[in-house]
């Protein structure tokens, strides 16, 4: 069976990058019709951060990537927390240094400190003169038998001979091992493994059999390809993804707060519109690359849900380049994913839920904010709704009445001549209550605004502008007819009375 991992480490909170490897081995594992686990690596007890393993596990669920086997889950491969791996990792120590493939070293750390400063005067990149090598059996049993504390390293000179297959995104590889430390340590001095021996092991007794994980594990693949070769076994298919930059051209920091995945949950951004944009980093079908979409002599991102992904997404078109995390990407993706789920019923829900705490705390008891109706904002709003925490901002004239003295309402008011508004609000507060309460619904709304600018025989605009100023105070929202509909007669007669009532204090 196809089986893919993600294996972060719990020494934080979840940034994009991890989420996007996550995505990838997701869509990879689905695309093959295979599986992914979820494995927490917790091997380095200096760097571990409490709450790291449920922060990864909330961002996973947010996004809706559910792993088919790991924590919560269960599954045929655990434990799937490598503490609670380790007599596994220590036979298999066991087994290297059996076959000398491996060795004992007892040298502490300012010996070896001394050494590698002393290679280095001497304009050599090795760091370790494996003095430790040469111990008898009988000398490494008396040390360890008094208790003298000591690493497995592995030895590189007994690797079999193996090649570096292609990677499944950088392709052909150079082998990098002496850009390796000499004969690097595989089991630490506290009984731990190294990322090296505990992710060989992992991925080869879990039955891994494609690793995407960080550009960053490029220079240890010569590593763990050897102890494949040194265990007799056989290496999964490894690709590894090209690092995602900030704008500047820097690399992302897990500890930059806007790079972490909880920081986009509390912003209020879409999870769907989180994974097309990361999807798109680097796919050859970005961008409208692929479908030819252009506007304004501009490319337009793909909008993809994540089960769109699932069925489209190609590890092939991926390139090896380091991709740009554009926030403008994102903006219009967030924008067009609010606009799909505001058909949807549970898009709706989902939109209401996250819309009203925020209504509730901008407007404290205000009678409107309810979901029903809070629904039917949303779904006014949906073509104009960058975030769905904005709606407050947005079009808050649904809930309060205008603000008529803001800058934006003066300069609004200051546009109209005068006895055009005067005749407008007026002509509309008479032609609007002629309709029943039971039929404010669009068509006859519609029908009767067309009759009021017959009878003032006006443009458009004439009728509009003061319409818009009188009821929203606001340049921009849904129709004029949407928004008499939803303000209802009662909340729309009372504004254009106000109106024109203060029409002078206005001009």
């Amino acid at each position: 069976m196809v089986l893919l991992r993600f294996a972060p480490s719990p020494t934080g909170a979840l940034h994009l990058g991890g989420l996007r490897t996550a995505l990838l081995n997701h869509l990879v594992a689905r695309k093959l019709g295979g599986k992914w686990l979820l494995r927490i690596e917790d091997t380095d007890n200096t760097r571990l951060v409490a709450g790291s393993v449920d922060n990864i596990r909330h961002a996973l669920d947010w996004a809706g990537l559910h792993y088919d086997f790991g924590p919560g889950v269960g599954g045929p491969h655990g434990p799937y927390f490598q503490s609670e791996r380790l007599g596994l990792y220590h036979s298999y120590a066991k087994k290297l240094l059996e076959a000398r493939h491996a060795y004992r070293c007892f040298c502490t750390p300012s010996e070896l400190s001394e050494i590698k400063d002393r290679f280095h005067k001497m304009g050599s990149t090795a760091t370790y003169d494996r003095r430790c090598l040469h111990l008898t059996e009988e000398e490494v049993a008396l040390r360890v038998k008094a208790g003298k504390k000591s690493v497995i390293r592995i030895h590189d000179a007994s690797v079999p001979e193996r090649s570096i297959p292609p990677d499944l995104i950088f392709g052909v590889l150079k082998n990098a091992q002496l850009s390796l430390p000499t004969d690097p340590i595989l089991l630490k001095s506290d009984q731990f493994p190294t990322y090296h021996l505990a992710s060989v092991v992992d991925d080869h007794e879990m039955g891994i059999t494609h690793v995407l994980r960080g550009e960053e594990w490029l220079p240890s693949l010569p590593l763990h390809l050897s102890l494949y070769a040194c265990l007799s076994m056989t290496p999964p298919q490894f690709g590894h993804l090209p690092l995602l930059l900030n704008p500047d051209g820097s690399k992302m920091s897990k500890r930059m707060g806007d790079v972490q995945v909880a920081e986009y949950i509390s912003k209020g951004w879409e999870p769907e519109a989180i994974l097309n944009w990361l999807a798109l980093v680097g796919w050859g079908n970005r961008s409208g690359q692929a479908s030819g979409k252009e506007q304004h002599g501009k490319s337009i991102p793909d909008v993809f849900t994540l089960e769109e992904l699932e069925r489209k997404f190609d590890l092939s078109a991926l390139t090896s380049r380091r991709g740009i995390l554009e926030r403008t990407v994102l903006t219009h993706l967030n924008k067009e994913h609010i606009k799909r789920k505001v058909h949807e019923p549970d898009g709706l829900h989902s939109l209401v839920k996250k819309a009203m705490p925020i209504l509730s705390s901008a407007f404290i008891g205000n009678q409107f904010v309810q979901e029903n109706y809070v629904g039917l904002v949303v779904i006014a709003l949906g073509t104009r709704l960058v975030n769905i925490l904005d709606i407050a901002t947005v079009a808050p004239y649904f809930f309060v009445d205008p603000d008529w003295f803001s800058d934006t309402a003066m300069k609004m008011k200051a546009a109209i001549p005068h006895m055009i508004y005067k005749r407008s609000v007026e002509q509309s507060i008479e032609d609007f209550s002629r309709i029943n309460s039971s039929e404010w619904t669009h068509a006859p709304l519609a029908t009767q605004l067309q009759n009021t600018r017959t009878t003032l025989n006006c443009s458009s605009k004439e009728i509009m502008s003061p319409l818009r100023h009188s009821l929203t105070g606001m340049k921009d929202g849904p129709s004029i007819i949407n928004t008499i509909e939803l303000l209802g007669k009662e909340r729309t007669l009372e504004r254009l009375q106000r109106c024109a009532t203060a029409n002078f204090a206005f001009a």
